[in-house]
């Protein structure tokens, strides 16, 4: 449990940020300013041995917790017998192929292997492209895909294009059904789902008639947990088929357990051609993938696509070990249990305080959209900035707000967390937001 020993940040803590400020670009998210020495399960030490409990998993990737002996000792092995073999086979990249070929459904039965997230965004973006008669993609306002040219080009948010244009041309942006917020000023319970209807008044408008694919998240993560209403994602992928586009399913944070399913999209009746992975899959050694059709792949003849560390035996097994305790563990089913911990209490911190106008999630995320009174709805982005801080001084590590309005709290604990450690952490959460509240 959290343990405070020093000032926050202590001297250590402030020696090593100082070092960061000289030398580092200031390019990356705002955190506060925890600096991170070792980590176990769901719990950090600073490097002055101030305990955490953890609500960041490092940003959705440490599933398994942090450190795992297992995970430690298959990592520790591998690296003492072979690190880096380019695109030769290895032992371990072949049995993480066939691994993720057998836990995903029959018709994904190729797996291509790459390091990242964004990486594995632009390799499912070419292969659409290169096995369809089109080149045109459909994606979504707010969402993230990575922060390359493709994958940024994607993405429906200025955060990851503004001063780094031009971007890649070929994508059409459609809105999202960001129901708290509807971009169309309806209601759900009215609507009809409107945002599908709209689809083809916008290519008919914006597409020059070459369709290729539609590429979307279960659930847009850094615009804060934006999760659409049942029934939209079968919809747009009957929308996809009628048009003859390939439907690519972006699981880079929801999959391995995250949601309370192994796969986000086993929530929902779908069938994507394509699905991108990442994060969990590696569990703290970079590893990505596409998992899809041989219809697909196979149209890629040797040479077109590869990568210097893609499926490099280090993250291959280290993917293996993290996936195999996932398994053996049963922690998509304890993100499925403990995921009812959190949104009961978020519920219950609702009814006593509105400023807490929206959650959103399942299993173990969940953003948390903070407002200053449930009527207008007005983002307030500097009570949730509070909050978090409040949080990480009282011993909770909270990820820097998220959301198109940036007041949004992401919650997304390692999947190993303990029922004890969700309502100790759940404890200091609802003390920090009442004491952002009072204006600490």
């Amino acid at each position: 449990m959290p343990r405070i020993v020093t000032e926050l940040p202590g001297p250590r803590a402030q020696a090593f940020l100082a070092k960061s400020k000289q030398y580092e670009p200031q390019s990356m998210s705002d955190q506060v300013p925890l600096v991170w020495d070792h980590a176990q399960g769901c719990t950090i030490w600073d490097v002055d041995g101030n305990e955490f409990l953890d609500w960041s998993s490092g940003v959705l990737v440490t599933n398994c917790g942090h450190s795992h002996p297992q995970y430690v000792a298959a990592v520790q092995d591998q690296a003492g017998k072979l690190i880096n073999c380019y695109d030769f086979l290895s032992q371990p990249r072949a049995e993480l192929a066939e691994k993720l070929v057998s836990i995903t459904p029959p018709h994904l039965d190729r797996c291509f292997l790459v390091t990242t997230g964004t990486d594995a965004t632009e390799a499912a973006l070419r292969m659409a492209r290169r096995a369809s008669k089109g080149w045109e993609v459909l994606s979504f306002h707010n969402a993230f895909h990575g922060r390359t040219y493709g994958a940024a080009s994607a993405g429906g948010t200025q955060g990851v294009k503004l001063g780094f244009g031009p971007m890649v041309p070929g994508f059409i942006h459609a809105p999202f059904p960001y129901c708290y917020r509807c971009p169309f000023g309806r209601c759900l319970d009215e609507c009809g789902l409107f945002c599908l209807e709209y689809l083809d008044y916008l290519v008919s408008k914006e597409s020059c008639g070459e369709l290729c694919a539609v590429i979307t998240e279960p659930y847009q993560g850094g615009a804060g947990s934006i999760t659409p209403p049942p029934g939209y994602f079968e919809g747009l992928e009957r929308w996809a088929r009628s048009r003859g586009m390939y439907f690519i399913f972006d699981e880079v944070q929801s999959s391995f357990g995250r949601t309370g399913k192994m796969f986000a999209f086993e929530h929902f009746d779908i069938k994507p051609d394509l699905v991108t992975l990442g994060k969990g899959l590696g569990s703290g050694v970079p590893c990505s993938a596409v998992m899809g059709t041989s219809e697909i792949m196979d149209i890629l003849p040797p040479g077109s696509m590869g990568s210097t560390n893609g499926g490099n035996p280090l993250s291959s097994r280290a993917a293996l070990a993290a996936i195999d305790i996932i398994e053996k563990e049963g922690l998509v089913a304890n993100a499925a249990r403990i995921g009812e911990v959190f949104k009961a209490r978020f519920e219950a911190i609702q009814q006593r305080h509105c400023q807490l106008g929206d959650i959103r999630g399942y299993g173990l995320v969940y953003g948390l959209e903070l407002v200053t009174d449930p009527e207008s709805r007005t983002p307030d982005a500097d009570l949730t900035r509070r909050t978090i801080n409040a949080a990480f001084r009282r011993g909770l590590c909270i990820i820097a707000p998220i959301g198109v309005h940036k007041n949004v709290i992401r919650v997304a604990p390692p999947l190993v967390i303990t029922e004890a450690e969700a309502r100790e952490s759940l404890d200091i959460f609802e003390a920090a937001f009442e004491a952002a509240l009072a204006g600490e």
